[in-house]
Order: structure tokens, then sequence, then C-alpha cells
């Protein structure tokens, strides 16, 4: 920040990468002639890998169309679908209920493959992208498993997400790894180290928890953490390891990294509630549904100019009156609706640190009375600007209960994803709250959509060396520790 700036009491301003969008006609028709630095001109056309990301949510149900160019590490967006979770169709006769989301949308088998297929289809009619041409891999992920009871009730989620896709016309060799080099198209041969290094579960660099899975959503913690670290080429931040990541959908995902070489570990995890609490407060308006209804649902640009800030601070404390943020109790099977496994965890080394509203939500109904109360009281600007404070105070005490259990690395960076994690003021809230734990913070969004592309390369060995998303901070490439490992 400049000595101007400062002068003038103004802050830094948060860092965000926002993604950029590219057509799949400009991909295909990429120009011979490159600059490249300090050596002139690269007579190759750059290449593209892309990935269709599908996500089932409580709230959103989307298809996230990347193309990642392999010599720059960067990612674009292609096309981005997004469907209310809550349109899923009710049940026919004869379908089994096989679990619900957060907010009790009933889902079976047949219901849920309908709504992946359509999206899946809209989004490629849009982008122009042709499944067997243009389409490299899909990548599928849910966080629709914190409503969950048992496992059995996950599997069938799985289930019903692959059959969307196969039903979409996704070929099964692009929702799983290739075997060699020769499984791969032309285009990508040279961009594969499968012949040298393998896949055994290593993420951007970061192993997960050992033994059993210790939170319901662990993909999307995994997913995310992948996401910012790609969506970080489009900033001047390293966001690689060690590191904290946050995911504010409706529910809480997020992991906590060490600097262990060649792969660090998961030693924190992120679960419960998060932009559900901003949901269950813009409901007391009776403008959304009342099933379903998100903050989503009213947002607009514009919607905080002339709001009272200082009025929704406070409404803001009053409304965490509810939340409750802790290191999850070893006892506990849920927090904050999310089936946990503190004991698992714990034995692994993870610190499990959740966020709920009262005891796995029973609260909510009197967060929603009290958005009724905001709403009359003080009108929906500020009822708005009370949700930017809210969530920035969740990070705020997460952050705050993190580094009480000791298992931030110094040096660490913090990277926030989510609608209710980098809408409206609350950025610059959240890097006031968070500058004195973290020298950078970055904001990105498509976090999860980016990961699946991350995911999809890590899967398919697929890297850039020269410019690598996984490692230490201004530490170089793992290949060669990598190849090391796996021979032993």
């Amino acid at each position: 920040m400049s000595r101007f700036a400062k002068l003038l009491g103004l802050g830094p301003k948060p860092i965000m990468a926002k993604s950029n969008y590219i057509r799949i006609e400009d991909i295909k028709s990429t120009s011979y002639m490159k600059k490249t630095a300090g050596s002139g001109l690269l007579m190759k056309p750059d290449t593209y890998y892309v990935v269709a990301s599908v996500e089932l949510g409580n709230t959103t149900t989307k298809c996230i169309l990347t193309a990642t160019n392999l010599r720059t590490s960067r990612t674009y967006l292609l096309d981005k679908t997004v469907k209310m979770t809550r349109d899923i169709r009710p049940p026919k006769k004869g379908e089994k209920v096989f679990g619900e989301t957060v907010w009790k949308v009933e889902l079976t088998k047949e219901s849920v493959s309908e709504m992946v297929k359509n999206t899946i289809l809209e989004s490629l009619k849009k982008a122009h992208v042709d499944i067997n041409k243009d389409l490299d891999f899909v990548v599928r992920s849910t966080g629709v498993t914190a409503g969950f009871a048992s496992p059995d009730e996950v599997g069938d989620l799985i289930i019903a997400l692959a059959n969307g896709c196969l039903e979409a016309g996704i070929p099964p060799r692009k929702m799983s790894p290739a075997m060699s080099k020769e499984n791969f198209p032309e285009r990508l041969q040279e961009y594969t180290y499968i012949d040298q290094v393998m896949f055994d579960g290593a993420v951007v660099s970061v192993l997960p928890p050992t033994g059993r899975a210790v939170v319901a959503n662990e993909m999307e913690g995994e997913l995310v953490t992948a996401g910012i670290k790609l969506g970080a080429k489009w900033t001047e931040v390293d966001f690689r390891d060690p590191c904290v990541s946050m995911d504010f959908g409706t529910t809480l995902a997020g992991r906590i990294t060490n600097s262990q070489e060649p792969y660090s570990r998961t030693v924190g995890n992120f679960c419960g509630l998060a932009g559900a609490i901003s949901d269950s407060i813009i409901r007391g308006t009776e403008k959304v549904d009342k099933r379903g209804g998100a903050a989503l649902d009213l947002y607009k640009k514009g919607i905080i100019k002339g709001a009272d800030w200082k009025t929704a601070k406070k409404y803001a404390e009053e409304a965490h009156e509810h939340v409750d943020i802790r290191k999850v109790p070893e006892g506990r099977e849920r927090f904050g609706t999310v089936p946990v496994d503190p004991k698992a965890a714990y034995a692994a080394g993870t610190t499990l640190i959740g966020c709920d509203v009262g005891k796995n939500g029973d609260e909510i109904s009197e967060l929603t009375s009290f958005g009724h109360e905001i709403y009359e009281a003080s009108g929906i600007h500020t009822l708005f600007a009370t949700l930017d404070h809210v969530s920035a105070m969740v990070v705020k005490r997460l952050i705050e209960e993190a580094f009480e259990e000791g298992v931030v690395e110094e040096g660490s960076v913090l990277g926030v994803t989510g609608r209710a994690g980098i809408t409206g003021k609350k950025p610059e809230l959240i890097l006031e709250y968070s500058k004195k734990y973290f020298e950078d913070v970055i904001f990105v969004s498509d976090a999860l959509g980016m990961g699946s592309a991350m995911m999809a390369r890590c899967m398919n060995s697929i890297g850039t060396p020269k410019v690598p998303v996984g490692g230490r901070h201004g530490g170089p490439c793992i290949l060669g520790q990598r190849r090391k490992l796996q021979k032993k």
C-alpha cells in the first residue's frame, strides 16, 4: 500500500481472482505466433484442457465448463449454468427417496439424474462445446451430503450424478483417469507425466486426512483448496502450502494445510453451516421461498447502497449469539447438520472446526424471526449489510479458533470462496478482520469449478512444471520429489 493511501487512512483492497471468459472458437483458432518472455516468438499454438464441473449443492446445481491453458496454467470459463436445487422435480410414484438437502428438498436417483442431465446439456449448448471433440474430462461433486443420514444415501447420490452425466452423453472414459499416455488425445500427450508419476490421491500436493472420511463434504474442501490455488494464477499471490481455504456455500467447507514436502498434510478441516445462516435471515423478509429461498434470490448490484453499516454490525453481533463456532467435540456425530467423525479426525491428526446455529441448526427459526425484525425496522439495504457482517464475523471466529488450536503454520495464506464469502462488502470486512493473522488474503470466484479442472489434471498427471500450482510458497515444482517418493 502506498504512503499516500496510508495518509488518507485507506486500507488495502481485497485481491479478487475473478474468472475470465473465453470462447471455444477462440481456443480452436489460437494463433501460432505468441510472444514468450525472453525468447521472442513461440511458433506453436497454446493447448487447452477442457473440463466440465458438475456440482449438486444444497442451494444451486451447476455445470461449469473451464479451459486451462497448459502453457500458463491459467483457467478460463467457457460457461457457467446455474439452477436452483429446490427446482428438482418432486418424486414420482414408485421412485425411492434416498435423501434430502439441508432445506428438506427430497431427492430420488431419477430426479437428480434428470436435473444433472438437463444442466449439462444446457451448458454445453450455450458454450458450443462438442462432447466428443472438445470435452476432455468431467468431475462430479456434491455438498448435499451434509443433510444425509448414512453412507448408503451418499452412494445413491454419487450413482445419480454419474447417471445424469451418462444420460447427457458423457462417455465413461471421460469420467475416470487414463491408464497410459496412449489413452490421451494426441494434443495432450506431451503435457501428461503419467509415465513418470502416478496419481496417488494427493490433489495439488495435498494429502487428504488418513483413514476414514472425517467430514461428509470432504471432497468439497479438497476441490475448493485446489481451485483457490489455481485461481491465484490470475493474481500476484502465491497461494501454495501452507494455506487456509474457506468455502462459503450453503454449508462450510475448507482446509488448513501444512508445509510438509513433497505432499502437505491436511491438519485442519472446516465444516458446518455457512451461507445457510444468511439464507435463514433473509427468509424473514417473506420475499423468498420458505423452503429453499436464499439470499441469492434477492441479491443484486447496489443492494447495500444506503445501508446503515453501524446498525448492521450491531444486528450481526446479535445474530451471532445463535452461532456456535468451535473445535468439534469428540462425541458429536453431526455439527451444523454435517455428518462428522471427530474421533477418526483427531486420530489422524486433523482438527475439525465447525460452525453451527444452535445445535445442528435448531435455532435457524430464531434467525428467520430476527431477519423479519431487521427488515421491518431497517429495510432491505441494511439487512444485506447485516449479512455481510455476519459472514465476515464467521470468518473472524473461525480464524481465531484455528489459531487458538495452533493448527495454522506461520506464513500461511488465506483463501475465501463461495457466494456467502465474496459478494457485497464481505471481502473488505474479512480483510479487516484477518489482517493481523495473514499477510496475504485472496478471494476467488468459482473455486469449486476451478478445483474440478485441477482435480482432472491431477488424476491424469497433466502438469505445468514451469508454472507449478502445487508445492510450497516460492518453491519449485515437486515432480522430481514425487518421482523419488514413488520409486521407494
